[in-house]
């Protein structure tokens, strides 16, 4: 019998899983996707936000802070690429500044030591690349940005390092109460019985909620469209640039990424279902909206268009609690700032259990410690790397991907570390394998050739689960898109 059952394995699941994984208990982590970070965890803004957004009377204002505060030691005990680089929420308007203001003091309610408002001269001078008619801003020095599935990756793996069983495309088919709790059916007809579940199912939280005969809440997804700009393009700014937020959030921002690119978006369109499609005419607004923050952006040195999917609830805030159902636990509706909160809403379960009475006994053995797959790096000059690209399969110098300039050795070792990676994509999103200039063209099939050498079987190179039943808008077509019609009223 396990002691906690944990349904999805996006930043939330990952995070109360390595979390439980301090304590001595037998834990398994369900999840429907053939990898963790699946969902709506490697498709977002990546914004460790401050925690003034949101407001003091809700969970998620208040649980913010609680979980920025502990980015810096997540990132040093796990290593998945976290930069306090400050965030600016602009004003252009003399009559914006007293929603600066308000910001402000929600954000003093939610515990922030770190904010004030910065005049025009104070932002040119931190910020010289911003647009010259801004009066205000709302300055966050501890704001920052990370790399949300490499997160969910270090944690997953860390906590199946310390004994938490990861059982990756095994969906939840039902649940049955017992009388020493729950039958969690999943895969293939495999019964999974524990004393306590934590569904932190993100989009289909609902649905494995009403398997226990809950419906207090429903899931909203609520799609947002971004562009990705090529690797150094974030170097045009230095802090995350949000202008002021409105009813459906934050608004169009323009941020550097953890790794260099600038990222620019989203909208927020409410959708009937998931629905990950990119499309032209959204693109080119965020992108003409986004030149209100900065006029240094270039739509050549677009790479990459893509959609995420956020999980508003009925609530509007999070859910977290023990449900009406004893000792099922939700964890839900964890939309923006989810990334952020993660840390602190996985300790907040963790005391949810205790509370519903799971012993908590510390675990002697528990290792934080999460060697890194790859490190933030300065590109080598191509002269320099063109001699490694004709290395033979199984030299772990070859340098498989140019681009980003990813050896063998690395796609090696990501490959080893506790969970099965078996397709190109779950290679890019560890190594960055297939994210540069070229998004793969040149290293995919090479990719394939190393994975299919490792596995003893074929890794097709055209097969991309990312983009299976996802239209997204390519490189050329957006740009000469947004080239026509810029101008456009």
């Amino acid at each position: 019998m396990y002691d906690v059952v944990i349904i999805g394995a996006g930043i939330i699941g990952t995070s109360i899983a390595r979390e439980l994984s301090r304590y001595d208990l037998k834990i398994a982590l369900l999840e429907k996707e053939n990898d963790v970070s699946m969902g709506s965890t490697k498709a977002n803004s990546a914004i460790v936000h401050g925690g003034y957004a949101e407001a003091h009377a809700k969970l998620k204002g208040r649980v913010c802070y609680q979980g920025r505060r502990q980015f810096e030691k997540l990132n040093e005990e796990l290593n998945f690429g976290f930069a306090p680089i400050g965030s600016l929420v602009l004003a252009f308007e003399e009559e914006q500044k007293k929603g600066l203001e308000d910001l402000l003091e929600n954000g003093r309610l939610n515990g922030l030591p770190d904010l004030e408002i910065l005049d025009h001269d104070a932002i040119m001078e931190i910020e010289p690349n911003v647009n010259p008619e801004v009066k205000y801003a709302l300055y966050c020095k501890g704001a920052g940005v990370c790399s949300p599935y490499e997160m969910a990756i270090a944690l997953a793996e860390n906590a199946v390092a310390n004994g938490v069983e990861l059982y990756l495309e095994t969906p939840v088919k039902a649940i049955e109460q017992t009388k020493t709790g729950f039958d969690v059916i999943a895969g293939d007809d495999q019964v999974f019985n524990t004393r306590y579940v934590v569904n932190a199912a993100g989009l289909y939280s609902d649905k494995i909620a009403a398997m226990v005969g809950l419906n207090d809440f429903q899931i909203l997804p609520r799609s947002g469209e971004y562009l990705l700009m090529v690797r150094g393009s974030g170097s045009a700014i230095n802090q995350v640039l949000f202008q002021m937020p409105t009813k459906m959030g934050k608004g169009i921002l323009v941020t550097p990424t953890y790794h260099g690119n600038l990222l620019i978006g989203p909208d927020a369109v409410n959708e009937e279902s998931v629905d990950r499609d990119t499309h032209a005419e959204r693109l080119l607004k965020i992108f003409k909206e986004a030149t209100l923050t900065t006029d240094k952006l270039n739509i050549k040195q677009f790479i990459r268009s893509f959609t995420g999917v956020r999980a508003v609830s009925t609530t509007d805030d999070f859910i977290v609690e023990e449900s009406r159902v004893p000792h099922f636990i939700n964890v839900a509706g964890i939309q923006s700032p989810g990334i952020t909160s993660s840390p602190a809403i996985a300790q907040m379960v963790a005391g949810i259990l205790r509370d519903a009475g799971l012993a908590l006994k510390e675990d002697p053995g528990f290792n934080p410690h999460r060697d890194p797959i790859i490190t933030k790096k300065e590109l080598a000059p191509m002269k320099e790397i063109l001699p490694l690209l004709d290395l033979p399969l199984g030299d772990p110098e070859r340098m498989v991907c140019r681009c980003e300039q990813v050896t063998e050795a690395t796609i090696l070792d990501a490959m080893h570390r506790g969970i099965p990676v078996t397709t190109i994509d779950g290679i890019k999103r560890r190594t960055r394998a297939g994210m540069g200039w070229c998004q793969g063209t040149f290293c995919r099939p090479r990719v394939a050739e190393v994975m299919s050498k490792e596995l003893g079987y074929e890794i097709d190179p055209g097969f991309d689960i990312e983009h299976s039943g996802v239209n997204r808008i390519g490189k050329n077509e957006i740009v000469a898109y947004i080239e026509a019609h810029m101008n456009d009223e």
